[in-house]
């Protein structure tokens, strides 16, 4: 019986740690896992589950990946090659972007066990899931990997157009147990706002111009903590917009239409998010549609363009 100790980054939890533990449950080996604050729900199935941990870190001798049979998110070069991936082909990485072994490899089925009626006033919806945090410890004027105010406003418009209404997600950084970059975000003092007509106005002060946009952080959650509140919120959507990373990883798990963007991170990579065997498509069955944005500036155009395609 195995106990599962980890406080790795939340995307690396989600496709490394859970899938592998909930392997473990289905086949009577999962004795406990400790994790870190906030994450009980995502571990419904375990009965003994220990919130010992107030950080997450991506130090690989730490945070619990080296128990596990994929020690790395972006892909399992040793297992699919055995080879490490500064010694792949062009060719081989491309096969090798985004695939882990799955031997050991079930994801838990979040839309099911948490689906509910909670949400059906604001049916039907999609999910805008952004982000706004300091980028692989860069300056935060150099992060990239979130929707500025100008496309949050369009995409706003477009889904009310066609009879969506929104929930819009963008957490500060305090609802959970954060990692290093979302530390330095809060320790900066770094908020996200942006100059208008109308004077500085942050993405949250944007959501009360829209009669159709309701904002997560400000929803009523009840008893419900902020993971078990998301999920439910989740289960009964009719798709996703997310900027690539955890968030959008999350989406992925509830086999609904995801449309990702992705302007910097691995998942640039050749096949990384388009492949069937690519972790992404295998957590559930959502259809997933990506925007590969390489500029040295975001175009938020592609995504656009392609949001109208996807939400008819």
């Amino acid at each position: 019986m195995k106990t599962i100790k980890v406080n790795c980054e939340f995307a690396s939890e989600l496709v490394c740690v859970i899938p592998y533990v909930y392997w473990l449950y289905q086949n009577n080996q999962l004795k406990k896992v400790i994790t870190s604050k906030g994450m009980k729900p995502f571990y419904y199935f375990c009965d003994d589950i220990e919130e010992r941990y107030e950080y997450r870190t991506f130090d690989l001798n730490t945070n619990g990946l080296k128990d596990v049979p994929n020690n790395w998110v972006h892909h399992n070069s040793e297992v699919l090659f055995n080879k490490d991936y500064s010694e792949l082909s062009d060719s081989e990485k491309a096969e090798a972007n985004g695939v882990l072994d799955y031997s050991k490899w079930t994801p838990p089925p979040y839309k099911k066990q948490y689906e509910t009626k909670h949400f059906d006033n604001l049916k039907p919806y999609i999910i805008v899931n952004n982000n706004f945090n300091i980028e692989s410890a860069n300056d935060i004027t150099e992060s990239r990997r979130y929707f500025n105010l100008n496309t949050l406003s369009n995409i706003f418009y477009h889904l009310q157009e066609v009879g969506y209404n929104v929930i819009y997600k963008r957490p500060d950084n305090t609802e959970f147990a954060p990692d290093q970059n979302e530390m330095a975000t809060l320790q900066g003092g770094h908020r996200f706002s942006e100059m208008t007509d109308q004077g500085t106005m942050s993405d949250y002060g944007l959501c009360d111009y829209y009669d159709n946009v309701y904002n997560l952080n400000q929803m009523d959650r009840g008893n419900y903590g902020y993971n078990e509140f998301q999920m439910k919120c989740f289960t009964s959507a009719e798709g996703f917009i997310t900027s690539n990373g955890g968030g959008g990883v999350l989406c992925s798990y509830f086999e609904k239409p995801v449309l990702f963007y992705v302007p910097s991170g691995k998942e640039l990579r050749p096949g990384y998010l388009t492949k069937q065997n690519s972790y992404i498509k295998k957590l559930s069955n959502s259809d997933i549609n990506v925007v590969i944005d390489k500029g040295q500036t975001n175009d938020y155009s592609k995504l656009l363009n392609e949001m109208r395609k996807v939400f008819k």
